[in-house]
């Protein structure tokens, strides 16, 4: 190799990266160019000379990053195969250019220090401690030579700390081998960095005011800076001894630093991820020192000092590190206060609560929400809440909680002084609103503890702020609602005052009554407070809204005082009735539609929750409710069975079955003469009627007033509702004395179950054919032939309300809309609004009916045939968006709440078909989306969120949910379950992503799921479909499918005959799984682990595992034989479970599927180092590999 050799290639490498660098290339150029450096770099032989000559200081920054990124290709592909002279050779000279090869600290680019940093971490990690005993004393000799040397060295040790422990990219023992060297050097370590910190902060601060000194300055400030940053890489994970060192050094230079504008953020990141530190109590108590006078004096005047000086954004991060640090000093003390460890309350708590105060009244609500927890952890403290520095703080936190209630903030406006803040901390109004509704529901959890400490104090502040609220002008602000002139919208100052007062009072007087003994709570100021919102009146529907709420928060004072019902009732019933205009003919806004339903829910959670009070007042509230119902355009259908169900709630309490079952009756009568009336009938059973009866075939010519049809739709509805309202809410009495008593009382069930009577069963059944025979029709809509007869204007009457297409898609609503626009803007909307209520209603009416009527429902004749008769007709038509709520409010609750005594006669012959078909329609789905995907992988339509596809794609996920939710709900007992089931079925496809997946050992099979098995066909639906749903593209349901369903199910069938076809095709199905999720931790961890369990139980039978396995992609036939013998030997002592999972886990990692950004990644291969520590047991050929190179122990760099 001639130096002419490397000059000519240099030159080439250099017009190369030009082309590529320069924007005015043209792309062909530019690919040629970037084909060429490649090539350079996997082919040429002399890269070291080369690349040693582009990183010359003399090369301009571009090509001497290009000459170090060969340098750091050479060292990652190519060190293995490198002689031992060529590594010593590119080692002295990397080591020279940090020596001499760079510019001046402040002139020099970051990125050519970030590649020369990791060129060096990349050789410790092939050579260190083993063939370079001696790096970290050139490191040292190196830093000696001034600051732009140190920062490089802080910068290596900061990169190594980051590969090797935080980031572990690196073999399992290399990466012991090289912690463990760090963890024993880790004194020198420090001690090398707190000295540069600390000489170089001192000649900072020595010369930052001598103008002629600013440069040396700077240059120290830079390496002070590293410094910290450094710290923090290793604070994290070093044993807390060398944090606490030396009287807590480290800790006091930090909180000094604290005051230094330019090192402030590194130090209070390097105090914060100190503070947060776990591990053992005893170890953590030296953190306490940061309670003392001078860390507590640091810290408070340095947020003075960065809150004095205006909206800095530096200054604002710098804040929140600050506050994070309290919040972390506070948890410390909770943990330690209390425990073994000997800790006081400190001298300075008072100070802290003070501080912490400080940030709780601050402008910025996000910090105002970072104290919340720590708040949380104080109140609830054992020793902390009753001390009295504590108690002296709730009332002057509750004052602050006044303030923070209230919801201002908004990005886009100017308000208040929070807006300014929350441009650095929020894209959007929306965005801001999501954070702000979950900060409030924080701080009511932390009021309600202060409470617990104070309840009177907080009791006071709320009847001020009421009292306050009442008699206050009202101020609509600049914008008026669209709902009429004059009154409130959503960001009115009025209605934020009463939305914050409201959810203030609501959370307190809730604790009242919980906390305090009955004869002290304060009935009298109660009724009083009750008695002055009872003489409210407004007609502003916002304000009436908050008005109905406090109503209800105070409600229980009336407990003491029934002679107040009669007076809150009419209040009630007056709001159900609101409109803003009387007799306006305009659709009404969703605001004053919430008032009516909100007072309507007010009744029945009275009704509900109070029974016994308000049934002396039974006659009144029936004949209020009578007269209601009387007016047939007066109330919608909603409202009308909203109180209707009240009736029955408080019906319940009369605990005699002939006088309930009299009563429903007569209320359901005119629901009755409506649904069995021939015409009804008629409609019901015969969808082109139906249509024509809800004028959906109707072509309309003013879409927003004219619905001529309107008055049927709501007829059927009222009907339906009715139903539904009174199957959800008769009951028998929960005493069992009471329920024989009363003639509830039937006997019991051969499983010593109770029976009971519901008085609304004879009703209820007289009107059940109907409503199988709407449900058929219903599902009949859908078929292509009655969609063709919907007329112009309703063609899409059948589809997903814009809502709910949001809700699937995550799309935010627009905030003002929600309470200012019409609820339905079209008679199209409210025709889909009134098909997708019915559709929902029914079949809660089905889901509702077995908890309430129990046997009676049950046994009703060939129900079964009936069900599949009608609700689970022409399901092929009816779209995933229905389908869903069908399983999740009817066949859930039907099968959940079914007694094993009906499993044969209904619950199997209705899951049977019902899973088969189940498991052939998302096979289907699937393919199609999988189909598309591998068609479409250059198309953009997925650019656009709400282009359909994604939507239809969303609904299969959702569906899948459901099904494998449902099939779980079935078939696995709930021991392990339950959290997970629960999670909401629309949530991200991050949620529950947990790395760690071990599926509960206890995971048996249910009763009705043993019995589903004995069926060969629902047995094979259930299996294939919940197997085959391992490789569908839903995280989400592929994880908990896999750690609850796939094993209970398939060990139910191991003592049987499998075929061997199945059983390869079970373990398959896992590996394919693994092939689709493998890039997610969670699903990774549970399908290995799932894939182990099959192969251990299953191969010693069928050999056709080993086959499988050997198809695996790049695997170790020798290592596949050494883990089968073990396996199949059963003389042999069994391997620890981790240590033959692990041992699995690397034999199947070929079909372990990888995130795409690892999938095309060169692979990097570091070789294992002769072991620092003695094995016991040499083996021969672990030996071999560790000597292939003849170097042994010989060390590699000598000094």
């Amino acid at each position: 190799m001639s130096a002419e050799q490397v000059s000519g290639l240099c030159e080439q490498l250099v017009k190369a990266v030009t082309v590529i660098m320069d924007p005015a290339s043209t792309q062909r150029y530019r690919l040629e160019a970037l084909k060429f450096c490649e090539e350079f770099k996997e082919k040429c032989p002399i890269c070291v000379p080369c690349g040693l000559k582009l990183a010359e200081k003399t090369q301009t920054a571009i090509v001497r990053h290009f000459g170090l990124q060969i340098l750091e290709h050479v060292v990652k592909y190519r060190w293995n195969n490198m002689p031992r002279l060529e590594k010593v050779y590119l080692k002295n000279n990397v080591m020279g250019l940090i020596s001499s090869g760079t510019q001046s600290i402040l002139e020099e680019e970051s990125h050519i220090k970030d590649v020369l940093s990791r060129i060096v971490v990349e050789m410790i990690k092939r050579e260190w401690p083993q063939h370079w005993p001696d790096m970290l004393k050139e490191l040292d000799t190196l830093s000696k030579q001034g600051e732009t040397q140190t920062e490089l060295v802080m910068f290596i040790l900061l990169r190594l700390a980051e590969d090797v422990v935080t980031f572990q990219t690196l073999p399992t023992q290399r990466r012991r081998d090289i912690q463990q060297t760090l963890t024993q050097n880790m004194e020198k370590i420090f001690s090398f960095l707190l000295t540069a910190l600390q000489q170089n902060v001192n000649k900072y601060r020595c010369m930052k005011t001598d103008l002629a000194q600013e440069p040396k300055a700077q240059a120290n400030c830079r390496v002070g800076i590293a410094a910290l940053n450094t710290l923090a890489g290793y604070i994290d994970w070093v044993a807390l001894s060398h944090i606490t060192a030396d009287n807590c050094k480290l800790l006091e230079m930090l909180c000094l630093l604290l005051n230094e504008p330019e090192l402030q953020v590194g130090a209070a990141e390097c105090l914060l991820i100190a503070v947060s530190r776990k591990g053992k109590l005893e170890d953590r108590k030296p953190l306490m020192v940061l309670f003392g006078d001078v860390a507590m004096h640091c810290i408070l005047s340095a947020a003075q000092t960065a809150d004095g000086e205006g909206l800095v954004e530096k200054h604002y991060v710098f804040l929140k590190r600050l506050c994070q640090v309290l919040c972390a000093l506070g948890s410390q003390l909770c943990a330690l206060l209390g425990s073994d460890c000997d800790v006081e309350t400190p001298a300075n708590f008072g100070k802290y609560l003070e501080s912490f105060l400080a940030f709780t009244t601050h402008p910025s609500q996000f910090l105002r929400s970072s104290t919340q927890i720590t708040w949380g952890a104080l109140f609830r403290h054992e020793v902390l809440s009753h001390d009295p520095l504590l108690l002296a703080v709730v009332p002057k936190y509750l004052r602050a909680s006044m303030t923070n209630l209230v919801k201002v903030g908004f990005p886009s406006k100017a308000d208040s002084p929070s807006c300014e803040y929350s441009r650095f901390d929020f894209d959007s109004d929306e965005d801001f609103n999501a954070f702000f509704n979950s900060f409030r529901a924080q701080q009511g959890e932390v009021m309600r503890m202060a409470c617990r400490l104070d309840p009177l104090t907080g009791f006071q502040m709320a009847g001020e702020w009421l009292k306050y609220q009442l008699t206050a002008p009202l101020d609509t602000g600049p914008m008026n609602s669209k709902t009429g002139e004059g009154l409130c919208s959503i960001f009115s100052p009025s209605f934020v005052q009463w939305d914050a007062m409201t959810f203030f009072s609501e959370s307190i007087i809730s604790q009242i009554f919980r906390t305090m003994d009955k004869d002290e709570i304060p009935v009298n100021d109660g009724i009083d407070l009750l008695q002055l919102v009872l003489n409210f009146e407004t007609k502003d529907p916002l304000i009436l809204s908050c008005v109905l709420t406090n109503v209800s928060a105070l409600f229980p004072f009336v407990t003491y005082r029934p002679e107040y019902l009669p007076q809150v009732l009419s209040k009630l019933f007056s709001s159900v009735t609101f409109e803003v205009v009387e007799e306006s003919k305009a659709p009404r806004t969703r605001a004053v539609k919430n008032v009516r339903r909100h007072a309507c829910s007010s009744i029945i959670k009275m009704c509900r929750d109070y029974p016994q009070l308000v049934l002396p007042n039974f006659e009144m509230l029936y004949n209020h409710v009578k007269q209601l119902l009387s007016n047939e355009l007066l109330l919608t259908q909603m409202e009308k069975c909203a109180l209707m169900e009240a009736l029955v709630l408080i019906s319940n309490q009369f605990k005699d079955y002939e006088r309930q079952k009299a009563f429903l009756e007569e209320l359901m009568a005119p629901v009755a003469g409506l649904w069995l009336s021939p015409e009804m009938q008629r409609v019901l059973s015969d969808p082109e009627a139906f249509i024509s009866y809800v004028g959906a075939d109707n072509k309309i010519a003013d879409p927003v007033l004219e619905d001529p049809s309107g008055l049927n739709r709501s007829r059927i509805s009222f009907c339906v509702y009715t139903i539904l309202g009174v199957v959800k809410r008769a009951r028998w009495p929960a005493a069992t004395e009471e329920a024989k008593a009363g003639g509830f009382f039937l006997g019991y069930l051969p499983s010593g179950t109770p029976m009971y009577r519901n008085p609304c069963t004879e009703q209820v059944l007289k009107l059940f054919d109907n409503l199988l025979a709407l449900i058929r029709t219903h599902n009949n809509l859908y078929m292509p032939e009655m969609v063709a007869r919907l007329g112009d204007t309703f063609a899409k009457a059948l589809d997903m309300l814009e809502v709910e297409k949001n809700a699937i898609l995550g799309l935010p609503q627009p905030l003002l809309e929600l309470y200012d626009s019409p609820v339905y803007k079209t008679v199209l909307e409210r025709m889909q609004g009134f098909f997708c209520t019915l559709y929902d209603n029914c079949f809660h009416i089905l889901g509702n009916a077995g908890p309430s009527m129990q046997q009676d429902f049950y046994t009703v004749e060939g129900l079964a045939t009936q069900l599949l008769s009608s609700a689970f007709n022409n399901l092929n038509n009816i779209p995933d968006y229905r389908l869903r709520p069908m399983l999740r409010v009817f066949v859930k609750p039907l099968v959940l709440s079914c007694p094993s005594e009906y499993y044969e006669t209904l619950v199997c012959p209705m899951l049977g078909p019902l899973f088969t078909y189940l498991h052939m329609r998302l096979s289907q789905k699937w393919q199609v989306i999988n189909q598309r995907s591998m068609l479409c992988e250059d198309d953009a339509a997925d650019d656009n969120p709400e282009s359909q596809e994604m939507l239809e794609e969303q609904l299969v996920r959702l569906l899948t949910r459901e099904v494998m939710d449902l099939a779980t709900v079935c078939c696995v007992s709930k021991k392990g379950v339950e959290q997970n089931t629960t999670a909401a079925v629309d949530g991200d496809d991050d949620e529950a992503m947990a790395t760690e997946v071990t599926p509960p050992a206890n995971a048996e099979l249910t009763e009705l799921g043993k019995c589903l098995m004995k069926q060969e066909d629902v047995c094979t639906a259930v299996l294939i479909t919940a197997y085959t749903s391992l490789s569908w593209k839903d995280t989400l349901s592929c994880q908990r499918t896999t750690t609850q369903l796939c094993w209970p199910l398939l060990k139910q069938v191991l003592p049987g005959n499998l075929l061997p076809d199945a059983v390869s095709w079970f373990f398959t199905s896992v590996l394919k799984g693994l092939q689709v999720h493998g890039q997610h931790d969670g699903c990774m961890a549970a399908l290995v682990h799932l894939a182990f369990q099959i192969y251990e139980a299953l191969r010693p039978r069928y050999g056709e595992l080993k086959a499988v396995m050997e198809q695996i992609p790049d695997i170790q036939l020798d290592s596949l034989e050494q883990f089968d013998s073990k396996l199949l030997n059963p003389t042999l002592q069994k391997v620890a479970d981790k240590r033959r999972k692990d041992h699995f886990k690397r034999l199947i990692s070929g079909c372990i599927g990888k995130p795409i950004g690892e999938q095309f990644r060169k692979e990097v291969h570091i070789r294992n180092l002769p072991s620092l520590f003695k094995k016991v047991k040499p083996s021969l050929e672990t030996d071999v590999l560790e000597n292939e190179d003849g170097e042994g122990f010989n060390v590699l760099f000598e000094p």
